[in-house]
């Protein structure tokens, strides 16, 4: 397996972030998710950079979660816990980021993927684009309390409902109609509508734009309860080892229930 890379350029006060594993539809790896913190914790003190950008390498993919291969080593309900955190802290680093934030997605957003973009301050994708979180068809998991607030918070409760409780993808339309997505972009113009909306970003107040961020963020934590028993529950099952086992010898999981 490819640990991937996730690379940082940084021109004229914006940074840009890739995810670079198109072969696996960019799906994150371990290596990947610390490499990710790092550049995170480097932009939180660096003033020159005005604006950051995400986008995920090939096309096919903005990112496809997290690769499910890892999950193999997974033993108990702990494992699922001290994973949940980890991913919480390394989303909580992109939305604790002091500068405005832009996911530029084409493809699929999914997972690890979407609670990704879901951090970022703003998001346009292609018309192709497709989100969702169909963990009850693949792994049996669940997600942490703080990642459905976010995911509430944007798409509404019921359409987070959708994508966990039947596994539905939403497409790049549904995804503007419910503010997801602030613009829908062709592919061959979708570097260009992130540069316009990098140059209006970088023309405004830093510190409006820093305040502004930081108190939506306290505001959608604040009230935020214990979720390890879920997490637990859901990671130490056999539903949850039967769907890394029929995922990587592609079949269908079968589930029990426990």
């Amino acid at each position: 397996m490819s640990d991937g890379n996730v690379h940082l350029t940084i021109s004229g006060g914006v940074a840009e972030v890739l995810f670079d594993r198109p072969q696996s539809r960019n799906a994150m790896t371990w290596a990947m998710y610390g490499q990710l913190a790092a550049i995170c914790e480097l932009l939180q003190t660096d003033r020159t950079v005005r604006v950051v950008t995400f986008q995920g390498a090939g096309g096919e993919a903005f990112v496809a979660g997290t690769d499910i291969e890892q999950f193999k080593a997974f033993e108990t309900g702990e494992a699922g816990v001290a994973y949940e955190r980890t991913i919480d802290r390394g989303i909580g680093l992109i939305e604790s980021l002091p500068m405005p934030t832009l996911a530029v997605i084409s493809g699929w957003t999914v997972g690890g993927g979407l609670a990704i973009a879901t951090a970022c301050d703003f998001r346009i994708a292609t018309p192709a684009s497709r989100f969702g979180v169909p963990i009850a068809k693949t792994l049996g998991n669940c997600l942490s309390i703080s990642n459905l607030a976010r995911l509430r918070n944007v798409f509404g409760a019921q359409r987070v409902k959708r994508m966990l409780l039947l596994a539905e993808i939403l497409n790049a339309d549904e995804a503007l109609a419910c503010g997801f997505l602030h613009q829908i972009s062709e592919v061959d113009t979708l570097a260009a509508a992130a540069a316009l909306l990098c140059g209006r970003l970088v023309a405004l107040a830093p510190m409006t734009q820093t305040a502004s961020k930081e108190s939506l963020r306290r505001l959608l934590l604040q009230d935020l309860v214990d979720d390890e028993d879920l997490i637990r529950q859901c990671y130490d099952s056999s539903d949850f080892r039967e769907g890394v086992v029929a995922f990587a010898g592609k079949r269908s999981p079968v589930w029990t229930g426990c």
